[in-house]
């Protein structure tokens, strides 16, 4: 048995789907199982990270568990159910942000992160870490402007990443839950390319059929507006990475290939599949 934790998020559900795929019995933890819309044949359980007693007959008979965690959740009752339990491997999708040979990681994002991987390393758990930076989803963002007209506004327009397909990150999970062979591995997963967000803005256009173009704004207003639904350092974490990243190609590697033996899905591929989120 196969759990993922997280299993109504993005890289949850595709991983979710990616087992299935392969024919492994999958368990998804979720809070609402009424509302998980996933696939035929999951067992869907009820539980919450918050709620430590609701733990243990989720990880009940678990070989391997991926773990996809809202930032800020506590995973020390999970852990100490899984160790309880006999889980015998752990994946947790990371972020990339994290220095690991660092004493005092650089913002809150990587702390956060690190603390968790941390903490599993300590859990006596066969472990993997899979760190992830600005994934391709990220520009869902640019779905609300696009009714509006054909300019998309956004600060740091000439910041470059190396965006990951969320398919390629669910492959790589099942894989290494399914097949084990990279215990105590850490790796940066990237997409196969590195383009600024106004590359990504006219390969979108591309594939939509509309010239889009790129307006760069001045970051500190757009950092007000989100700082009234966000918080403000992680926030603050998350515009220093943009803000690094501008006029400097992203790292790019063959880790996605190396796992799953096809190369990383590019990010024209990303657009045509989510086509329709962006009314196309």
């Amino acid at each position: 048995m196969y759990l993922v934790v997280g299993a109504t998020a993005h890289f949850g559900r595709q991983a979710v789907e990616e087992l299935v795929r392969a024919g492994a019995p999958v368990r998804a933890l979720t809070r609402s199982p009424e509302k998980a819309g996933l696939p035929e044949g999951v067992e869907v359980v009820q539980g919450d990270l918050t709620k430590p007693e609701t733990l243990p007959a989720v990880v009940h008979g678990v070989e391997a568990a991926f773990l996809v965690l809202q930032y800020g959740a506590d995973v020390a009752p999970l852990l100490e159910a899984a160790h309880e339990a006999g889980v015998r491997r752990l994946v947790f999708l990371s972020s990339g942000a994290v220095d690991a040979g660092a004493e005092r990681q650089p913002d809150v994002i990587a702390r956060y992160h690190r603390y968790v991987e941390r903490a599993i390393e300590a859990s006596g758990i066969e472990w993997t870490f899979l760190r992830l930076l600005f994934p391709a989803i990220n520009s869902l963002t640019f779905a609300m402007q696009l009714p509006g007209g054909d300019v998309i506004r956004a600060p740091y327009t000439e910041a470059a990443f190396s965006a990951v397909h969320e398919r390629d990150v669910a492959e790589v999970a099942a894989r290494i839950l399914t097949g084990g062979g990279h215990a105590g591995r850490a790796y940066d997963l990237t997409g196969p390319e590195s383009l600024t967000q106004a590359q990504q803005v006219r390969i979108l256009g591309e594939t939509l059929g509309r010239t889009l173009t790129v307006e760069d704004l001045d970051p500190e207003p757009v950092r007000a507006q989100m700082s009234q639904f966000m918080d403000a350092e992680l926030l603050a974490a998350l515009f220093d990475l943009m803000a690094k990243a501008v006029g400097k190609p992203a790292p790019v590697n063959d880790v996605v290939e190396q796992i799953t033996g096809h190369p990383a899905r590019t990010y024209a591929q990303w657009t045509t599949d989510h086509k329709a989120d962006f009314g196309g």
